[in-house]
């Protein structure tokens, strides 16, 4: 067995969902919304497979979904892409995420990866044979600093692994700080790939900007999207990539290798999907952001320390001012004595990891977060754990 997958762990994910469902905890901690997702996109996939093609669907995608990616990303981000060189349709986001480390990485390449940081990044980057160099982001604010960035890229440094907005910091960078990272990448000849699955996820006016958009970015970026994140259907796994043709090429020869396809049902419903107008997107921001302002509200009525949360679906608790330092042994006391389950932000670091960060997931019905809120009292500062 290669020792890269055998010896890794279960993830915490798993660990803290099997609690909850041990303990009837109300789950906060993976992220999934308990929402069904948009009917209409729903139908447009049970049509299509009924009514639709089976087959095999061509491996870059069905062309449908390829134009309407174009045009979506053009309307949303200002990007100009050509359909049939610089588009292609995966099995998920984390499909495209090997996919591009296995065909840009050869072994001894140094990536750049930021911390906190997903957690099928870092064994994905050494099966690829890549030499991981880390970068420490730190709360409130996990910004990207020169400094950081000097130390982490060498003559050495193939591909920078960037995911904004950031789970589980629910950070959306800066101009500022991204101007700043595609400075090195062109400095030091490095390839940005970019998952950026939660780019519509983002609250308070933001409108997400890609690093592809930055001057001499565009040909040194795999851009990476899901329609998971995009229409709350998160078992669909559809995944986008986007890079220049001197790219893709290589891309497509590693996605060919891995699942070649993508159910073509899923694919039609999410080409319709990205074709809604703006009202769609608009309302389902509007949606999340309450559903986050209900529980952080919620968490300071009872005295807690709320992280911000610019994107995603997740809400971040500093535990430091209830005394604790531990936050994998605060989270397994959480579920197992106050019925809540959350991710110990610990979980997305190797090196140096933050222990006083604890994610909740808010993309729940209000009643799932009020009986988290109403659990949480017994936690709340001041009072015993």
């Amino acid at each position: 067995m290669n020792p890269i997958f055998a010896d890794l762990p279960t993830t915490v994910f798993e660990v803290m969902s099997a609690l909850a469902r041990e303990t009837g905890a109300v789950n906060l901690g993976q992220g999934f919304p308990d929402d069904p997702g948009p009917a209409d996109v729903r139908a447009k996939a049970a049509e299509a497979v009924v009514e639709g093609w089976n087959q095999y669907p061509p491996m870059m995608g069905l062309p449908e979904l390829r134009r309407a990616i174009v045009q979506h990303y053009a309307h949303w981000q200002g990007l100009v892409l050509d359909a049939d060189t610089e588009v292609m349709v995966t099995s998920g986001a984390t499909e495209a995420l090997a996919g591009a480390l296995m065909a840009l990485i050869e072994p001894g390449d140094e990536v750049v990866l930021f911390e906190p940081m997903y957690d099928a990044y870092l064994p994905l980057v050494r099966r690829a044979g890549g030499v991981p160099r880390f970068v420490t982001l730190t709360p409130p604010h996990f910004r990207l600093t020169e400094e950081a960035l000097a130390a982490a890229f060498s003559p050495r440094t193939k591909v920078v692994l960037l995911n904004n907005p950031l789970n589980p910091a629910a950070t959306v960078f800066p101009d500022e700080d991204l101007e700043r990272l595609a400075a090195f990448c062109r400095r030091h000849d490095a390839v940005a790939v970019c998952d950026e699955v939660w780019e519509h996820v983002v609250f308070d006016g933001r409108r997400h900007r890609p690093l592809m958009a930055f001057p001499g970015m565009r040909e040194r970026t795999v851009k990476i999207g899901s329609a998971g994140k995009i229409f709350s259907l998160t078992g669909w796994k559809v995944g986008f990539v986007m890079a220049a043709p001197h790219l893709m090429r290589g891309l497509a020869k590693a996605h060919q290798f891995l699942t070649f396809t993508t159910p073509p049902n899923l694919q039609a419903a999410v080409a319709y999907g990205l074709a809604k107008d703006e009202s769609y997107y608009e309302g389902m921001r509007v949606d999340f952001a309450r559903a986050r302002d209900r529980f952080a509200q919620g968490l300071r009525s009872l005295g807690f320390s709320v992280l911000p949360s610019a994107g995603t679906y997740f809400l971040n608790l500093d535990i430091a001012p209830l005394g604790e330092s531990d936050d994998v042994a605060f989270c397994e006391r959480l579920v197992r004595q106050h019925g809540v389950a959350a991710i110990p932000v610990s979980a997305f670091y190797v090196d140096q990891p933050v222990r006083t960060i604890v994610r909740f997931c808010f993309a729940k019905r209000d009643d799932t977060l009020d009986r988290a809120l109403d659990r949480l009292a017994g936690l709340a500062p001041g009072r015993a754990a």
